[in-house]
């Protein structure tokens, strides 16, 4: 007897699916058709659309299919070369950095500018590295020295495999800490990949770790970054708390935050975060990568990713006009 099986790729919401608009929390299943095909629909328009695969869309596609297929069949973790001899470690699930096998730059403006404003010269920190993602565009690409913080001791020992994978020991400060107004100790999340977080008062999560947590001036001893990037779900407001001082010194000139809507669960506004950066000096800006044009949000903010925050754009602008050109699978900007 013959049975006609074919591979239907459909989506399934899990605890491993982070909310952006390339959620790739897929699974592989024998069947006779397409269930839920509609978020998958959305998920290879994001692909295909992406500015580094407008020109390669049947490419895009064929590497979202071998990943999906490959990962399942074949198991484990594999070693992909990225960007100027950069590396990471990856498997299935890991949200945070399969977006960078199938699209080049997962965050493309905001890596993207990232990568053309840091120099060798500048100090970054990374606030919720997750796997380390923009550490390693940061430090092992562009060659700045960094710190990066990871409160979830499984992500950290990834986020350390990275580090180690790419030869920045000697040039990244890495701490499984989390990073809020005052030290003490706080419970996070463990079982949500890269949507971990700070459990807030009420709720009921799975999987829990107390974490230590420090002031992120406290752990800079003075040292100020260029720029910071901060994705802690929601718990901004009392990791700038804790900032003050970095967020004074004129040295730093750049902030990406993820503003996503996740700070109501603790209370916090995120018009409120705008307003106090101004305080700050900061505004928000959108870059267009190709161009290398930042262009004024008014005051305005994305609402469910990374929002950028500059100050003083003449010498932003300064900065990337006389950026090293980056090539991703030979599209330049």
């Amino acid at each position: 007897m013959l049975i006609d099986l074919t591979v239907a790729v459909y989506y399934r919401p899990t605890a491993d699916y982070c909310a952006s608009p390339d959620a790739f929390g897929f699974s592989l299943f024998l069947g006779y058709h397409t269930e839920r095909s509609m978020p998958l629909l959305r998920t290879l328009n994001f692909i295909t659309n992406h500015p580094l695969n407008r020109t390669r869309k049947v490419a895009a596609i064929a590497d979202f299919m071998k990943w999906q297929i490959g990962s399942r069949l074949v198991p484990g973790q594999i070693v992909h070369n990225w960007v100027d001899g950069s590396r990471f470690i990856v498997r299935a699930g890991d949200n945070g950095l399969t977006g960078n096998i199938y699209c080049g730059l997962h965050e493309f403006p905001d890596m993207a500018y990232l990568l053309h404003s840091l120099s060798a010269a500048d100090l970054f920190a990374d606030i919720g590295s997750n796997v380390g993602a923009y550490t390693l565009l940061a430090c092992a690409v562009r060659g700045a020295s960094g710190y990066c913080f990871e409160p979830v001791p499984g992500t950290y020992k990834r986020l350390m495999d990275n580090i180690r994978l790419n030869d920045l020991c000697g040039r990244v400060t890495a701490m499984n800490i989390g990073l809020a107004d005052k030290e003490g100790e706080l419970a996070f999340t463990t079982g949500e990949n890269c949507m971990n977080h700070v459990v807030a008062e009420g709720e009921s999560p799975g999987e829990v770790i107390k974490v230590k947590v420090r002031m992120l001036d406290e752990v800079l001893g003075g040292q100020s970054p260029a720029i910071l990037k901060i994705d802690v779900e929601g718990f901004e407001s009392l990791v700038l708390k804790g900032a003050d001082k970095t967020l004074q010194n004129p040295t730093l000139h750049s902030v990406i935050m993820e503003l996503n809507g996740s700070g109501t669960r603790y209370g916090f506004s995120e018009d409120a975060i705008v307003a106090t950066m101004k305080e700050y000096g900061f505004e928000t800006f959108e870059y267009e990568p190709f161009s290398k044009k930042l262009t004024s949000m008014n005051g305005g903010r994305h609402a469910t990713e990374n929002t950028l925050f500059i100050r003083d754009v003449n010498r932003a602008r300064t900065r990337v006009k006389n950026a090293k050109p980056v090539t991703i699978r030979g599209v330049w900007f």
